[in-house]
C-alpha cells in the first residue's frame, strides 16, 4: 500500500531510513504512459455505425452537420473532377436550407422540370398506347366505309339517299374521272400506233432488201437502215495469176 513504510539501512552511518511504499505498477501500463510522454497517439477502433435515428438531440445535431459538410464537399469536388452538372439541396431538422449547384440552382431545376415532364410524357403515352390503337382503329374502319359507300355511288348504286346537290358533286367527279380516263388511253393508243408505224417502215424496208437481193444477187448490197446503224455487205472478186519465176 501506498501508506506503508520500509526500512533501509544506511551501511556508511549504520542508522536507520524509512520510506513510504508504492504498490507496483505493471509494465504494461507502465509502457503506455511511456508512449503517452513521448507524444505517440493511441489508435482508436470506430464501431459500425446502426442505421436508426440518433435519440441523442446534441450528437444528431453533431452528426448532421459533419455529415452535411462532406456531402456539400463531395458534391464540389464531383463537378469540379469530372465536369459534372451538380445540383445538392438539404434541409435541416429545423427547416433550414443548405444548397449547392453548379452551374446554378435555377438552371438546374429548369432542366429537372424539362426532364420530368419527357419521362411523364412517355409514361402517359405508354399508358394509353392501347387507347390509342383503339381510336386509331375505329378511325380507319370508318374511312374504309365511306370510301366502300363512295365507290358503290360511283357505280350508280344506292343513290335513293342522295340529293340533287349530291348528284351534281357525284356527277361532276364521274366526268372529271372519265375525262381523265380518256386522256389516259389516248396518250396510251398514240404510243402503239407509233411503235406499230416503226415496225411498219422496219419491216419494208427488209422487204426492199430482200427483193433487190433476188434480182441480182451479185450487185452490192446493203441492209436495210435498223436502230443500230446501217449495216453495208459487198463482194469483192479475187483472181489467181500463174507466173514462172524469173
Amino acid at each position: 500500500m501506498i501508506g506503508s513504510q520500509f526500512q533501509c539501512p544506511s551501511f556508511s552511518s549504520g542508522r536507520v531510513f524509512n520510506f513510504p511504499c508504492v504498490d507496483l505498477i505493471p509494465i504494461n501500463l507502465m509502457d503506455s504512459f511511456e508512449a503517452k510522454g513521448k507524444g505517440e497517439k493511441r489508435r482508436t477502433v470506430r464501431g459500425k455505425t446502426q442505421m436508426k435515428r440518433i435519440e441523442n438531440a446534441t450528437s444528431r445535431q453533431v452528426t448532421f452537420s459533419k455529415r452535411r459538410n462532406g456531402l456539400l464537399k463531395k458534391a464540389y469536388e464531383l463537378s469540379v473532377l469530372c465536369d459534372a452538372e451538380v445540383a445538392l439541396m438539404v434541409f435541416s431538422p429545423r427547416g433550414k436550407l443548405y444548397e449547392f449547384a453548379n452551374p446554378s440552382m435555377q438552371k438546374m431545376l429548369e432542366r429537372y422540370e424539362k426532364c420530368s415532364e419527357g419521362s411523364k410524357t412517355t409514361n402517359i403515352a405508354k399508358e394509353e398506347d392501347p387507347k390509342a390503337l383503339k381510336r386509331e382503329i375505329a378511325n380507319m374502319e370508318e374511312r374504309i366505309e365511306i370510301l366502300e359507300r363512295t365507290q358503290r355511288k360511283m357505280l350508280g348504286e344506292e343513290l335513293a339517299s342522295c340529293a340533287l346537290k349530291d348528284l351534281n358533286q357525284l356527277e361532276s367527279q364521274v366526268e372529271r374521272g372519265l375525262r381523265n380516263i380518256r386522256a389516259r388511253k389516248s396518250e396510251i393508243l398514240v404510243t402503239q400506233i407509233e411503235q406499230l408505224q416503226r415496225k411498219e417502215r422496219m419491216f419494208s424496208e427488209e422487204n426492199n432488201f430482200l427483193r433487190k437481193r433476188i434480182v441480182d444477187p451479185h450487185s452490192v448490197l446493203t441492209t436495210p437502215a435498223s436502230g443500230s446503224g446501217s449495216l453495208q455487205r459487198s463482194e469483192v472478186e479475187t483472181q489467181l495469176v500463174m507466173r514462172p519465176p524469173s
